[in-house]
């Protein structure tokens, strides 16, 4: 009995500190003028290997949402500090307080606002079907049966899925690409502002794009942090709707995409 009442004690300390835990990281952020989870710091988690969104050129991590993430820190006078991370467990890096925000092209959706807290828009994204130039693939529907490469935690893997296709598991979007030039698969599944990147980046490409807007709704793109932040919230939407208004977050767009995909 008396072993017993020991390893319930235990278990007992072992939630607590686990609680505590959990809420230092929360105390942090309500603790300083700043409201992020390092005084004078806006930190960020991305993939940073997500072109034109974060990348490294040169060996500088840069990207559409790394320069629209350092001009929001600016506005609110903190220093930008990024953290990279894969996209499996990009978002429960905020439960776990490695950042204060993710942006990393996340698009909004009703089941993980139940969760997270959404920044106001500041691009707006629509899906294409990625294949060869000359490919037999006329119509998103006619890859039934056919090998493509997509990710089922994301609404382009679960489509290609959905539509009948052989999803070939992928980490992100160069990996897709690489096995679509190389014929391992017949497409993909992606944005066409990641497509408008990659054709600015490789202008020859024997790639092209087909309309998956009737099988992928248009969706809206924002930052994502927590709901125990609300503070945060407000002067990053704030920062945004000034960067939207004097025409920065446009002009990044037109920097890394091409064209302005900001707007409805």
């Amino acid at each position: 009995m008396h072993f017993r009442f020991k390893k319930l004690l235990l278990l007992a300390a072992v939630v607590v500190t686990g609680v505590s835990l959990a809420a230092c990281g929360n105390q942090k952020a309500a603790d300083n003028k700043d409201h992020t989870i390092q005084s004078g710091k806006l930190t960020i988690g991305l993939e940073g290997t997500y072109a034109p969104y974060s990348y490294h050129k040169d060996g500088k991590l840069t990207g559409f949402e790394v320069e629209l993430s350092r001009d929001l820190a600016k506005e609110l006078g903190l220093k930008p500090v990024f953290v990279q991370s894969k996209w499996d467990s990009l978002i429960a890096g905020i439960d776990a307080h490695k950042y204060d925000a993710v942006f990393n092209n996340v698009t909004v959706s009703a089941q993980r606002a139940k969760s997270y807290a959404y920044t106001v828009p500041y691009l707006y994204s629509k899906s294409v079907l990625i294949v060869k130039k000359g490919s037999t693939i006329k119509d998103p529907k006619d890859i039934k049966g056919m090998k493509i490469a997509g990710d089922l935690t994301t609404e382009n893997g679960r489509t290609a899925q959905k539509l009948g296709a052989n999803v070939v598991a992928v980490p992100g979007f160069s990996e897709a690409i690489s096995l679509i030039e190389s014929g391992q698969v017949k497409g993909a599944f992606n944005s066409r502002e990641a497509f408008y990147g990659f054709k600015q980046a490789n202008p020859n490409t024997d790639l092209t794009t087909l309309d998956a807007s009737k099988e992928i709704p248009s969706q809206t793109v924002a930052g994502v942090l927590s709901k125990d932040n609300p503070e945060l919230k407000a002067k990053l939407d704030k920062a945004l709707k000034k960067l939207e208004a004097n025409g920065t977050v446009s002009k990044l767009s037109v920097q890394f995409f091409g064209t302005d995909v900001t707007k409805k």
